[in-house]
């Protein structure tokens, strides 16, 4: 591998997406709710092989971190920065995990996958439904991800020459030790750490994990579900804005540098909190008939936000990216990038 030169560096777990659409006797089947994202547990194992064998799905590269990641180099790449983006994260040594590298660097990613010679590589099931998704991660080899990925040689490249680097709360269920190492490294040499409370299951059953990775955060972003669930959880009350606001104010090792809360709220209005002060950014409705599915939604906006932010783009320019990315992606199957990026940043 070419060493690395770029400046962004994504974290997480890498899955291959087996999409389908499906009626609401599936979703009860398997216990599952719309627009969520849950861990497999062994009732939902049988659920991939029924969607391979009886609803010809589509098998798309995935995983949280990878897709933003992926959005970015695309969006970067057509702005004259290409080779700005590198992933890592673990895979089996098979197919899917060959498919998701390949796809990965068609999309101008620099991939440095750990590969688990004994486990394979991870899945997640995405069911959607008149266009909202479900999603069941099975995390297999992505589970197995181990800090001492961090201490090779292509690694070292990689986050040393890397200036903002991205780490989705799935990741926290897997290995925080790997997520810390990055982010001191981050904070020692002045570095941007940006994380994503992912999901409201991370919230609630991840809550050390989540305070850890936070202190850290010099960007953290959610959807409006997932800020709800936070500001439960920690008694803050059920404004938004007001729980972005606590969330910004909160403890944070960098003291030199405030904290930016960014939430999405799909077609609403997006919320940015930021040294006592809080802005709305607007969202342009899509028409019903031109959505496909909101699978990776959220990860194409983050996508878009950090290819502003590697360009240093102000907060509404960079909002603005990530609104244009989501609403790309809601408009193709999965977090494809189906052709050139024609966004000018």
């Amino acid at each position: 591998m070419a060493k690395f030169t770029g400046s962004l560096m994504g974290m997480g777990n890498p899955l291959l997406d087996i999409s389908a659409e499906v009626g609401q006797d599936i979703l009860d089947k398997y216990d599952v709710k719309v627009d969520n994202a849950i861990l497999a547990e062994e009732k939902h194992l049988p659920l991939y092989k029924e969607l391979a064998d009886n609803y010809s799905p589509q098998y798309i590269a995935g995983g949280a971190t990878q897709n933003s990641i992926r959005v970015a180099g695309w969006i970067l790449a057509a702005n004259g920065r290409p080779g700005e983006c590198a992933y890592m994260g673990c895979v089996g040594n098979d197919e899917f995990g060959k498919r998701l590298e390949k796809c990965a660097a068609e999309d101008g990613v620099c991939v440095n996958y750990m590969k688990d010679e004994t486990t394979p590589t991870g899945t997640c099931a995405v069911l959607v439904k008149g266009g909202e998704r479900s999603l069941i991660a099975n995390l297999a080899a992505a589970n197995n991800f181990k800090p001492s990925h961090l201490e090779t040689d292509e690694s070292k490249a990689i986050y040393e020459s890397a200036k903002v680097y991205y780490i989705a709360g799935f990741f926290l269920t897997v290995s925080v030790e790997s997520l810390k190492i990055v982010a001191e490294h981050a904070l020692a040499n002045g570095k941007t750490f940006c994380l994503n409370l992912s999901a409201p299951f991370i919230i609630d059953f991840f809550r050390d994990q989540v305070a850890t990775a936070l202190e850290y955060a010099d960007y953290l972003f959610c959807n409006e579900s997932e800020a709800a669930a936070y500001g439960k959880k920690h008694g803050l009350g059920e404004d938004l804005k007001e729980v972005a606001l606590k969330i910004a104010a909160s403890p944070k090792k960098n003291a030199a540098r405030p904290r930016t809360v960014i939430f999405t709220q799909g077609s609403g209005s997006t919320i940015v909190a930021c040294d006592g002060k809080v802005s709305e950014y607007d969202v342009v409705p899509l028409p019903k008939e031109e959505l496909v599915d909101t699978n990776g939604a959220g990860d194409a906006f983050v996508g878009g936000f950090l290819a502003g932010l590697l360009t240093e783009k102000d907060i509404g320019a960079c909002v603005e990216a990530g609104h244009w990315a989501a609403r790309f992606i809601i408009q193709q199957s999965g977090c494809t990038l189906t052709k050139a990026c024609e966004y000018k940043l």
